[in-house]
């Protein structure tokens, strides 16, 4: 006889250490466990945050966040790299010291490690897919690429991979252009 374990809860999360140097994640239910991100992913997580929150001051429609808690679902509570919700997001989004429902756009910095790969470019877009967020970027330091899906219909569809020398600009943040060279440097 197979024994099939409970998936996990928002309230298994909650209860995850908070200090240990581990980023505690819960995507349908299965944990996933990563160490802290590297010197590299950092440089690429201050670029974009510099870079959204400079758009954001001069076009104050709504507003970013880096690492925040995000619960989509009883089963599903991730960490992403940054989100952006918009003004009229806020209210619905907004729940105490976490966001629990989709954003407008989120942001996953691929950290080196297949385990990191598999995570970002399957449960996540799944997962995200499946909670309505309007778009969502894939950083790939390592290739030196963002990959950006947005939403259509109930799922996030491809809509180009961009390379050095591009510029990644958003339908969920309108007039926002990032030249990858600006999200690369210093790496």
């Amino acid at each position: 006889m197979i024994t099939r374990l409970k998936p996990l809860t928002i309230a298994n999360w909650d209860a995850m250490p908070a200090d240990d140097g581990y980023r505690y994640e819960i995507i349908e239910g299965e944990l996933f466990v990563s160490c802290s991100p590297g010197l590299t992913h950092q440089r690429v997580a201050a670029n974009l945050t510099f870079l959204i929150f400079w758009f954001l001051k001069e076009n104050p429609i709504g507003e970013a966040v880096p690492t925040p808690g995000l619960v989509l679902s009883e089963h599903s509570g991730v960490i992403p790299d940054l989100v952006v919700f918009l003004n009229e997001q806020a209210e619905t989004i907004v729940t105490g010291e976490r966001l629990t429902g989709p954003p407008a756009l989120v942001i996953e910095i691929v950290s080196p490690g297949s385990a990191n790969v598999r995570r970002d470019r399957v449960a996540k877009l799944q997962l995200y897919s499946k909670h309505g967020v309007r778009e969502y970027w894939i950083v790939d330091p390592g290739n030196r690429t963002v990959e950006q899906y947005v939403g259509h219909g109930s799922s996030l569809n491809l809509l180009e991979t961009l390379h050095e020398g591009d510029a990644v600009s958003s339908s969920a943040l309108p007039g926002l252009s990032c030249p990858l060279s600006q999200i690369l440097r210093r790496i």
